[in-house]
């Protein structure tokens, strides 16, 4: 059973749309679709089998790419952030 709290997770999103506006911004002026079939062709490879893990959606990764250079972070601390950030909205 999760935890029960008086803080939902659009308020929490509401509220770091006004702490942090950049990533808004910056999501709504990029129209993230343009990108998707060139990524698709750069990752396209034949998979042996389908067992283990799916591979996470390229645009996905291609964000985080994006964030990463923008914050100047390793990927330690990439990593790190994301861990973080999944355990906050969970």
């Amino acid at each position: 059973m999760g935890q029960f709290s008086f803080i939902t997770i659009e308020d929490q999103i509401d509220k770091l749309h006004v702490i942090n506006d950049f990533l808004y911004r910056l999501n709504s002026m990029i129209d993230w679709n343009i990108f998707y079939s060139l990524l698709i062709t750069v990752r396209s490879y034949d998979r042996k089998s389908n067992a283990g893990r799916p591979p996470f959606d390229v645009l996905l990764m291609f964000k985080i790419l994006i964030l990463k250079n923008i914050y100047n972070l390793s990927d330690e601390q990439v990593e790190f952030q994301i861990r973080d950030r999944i355990t906050n909205v969970l």
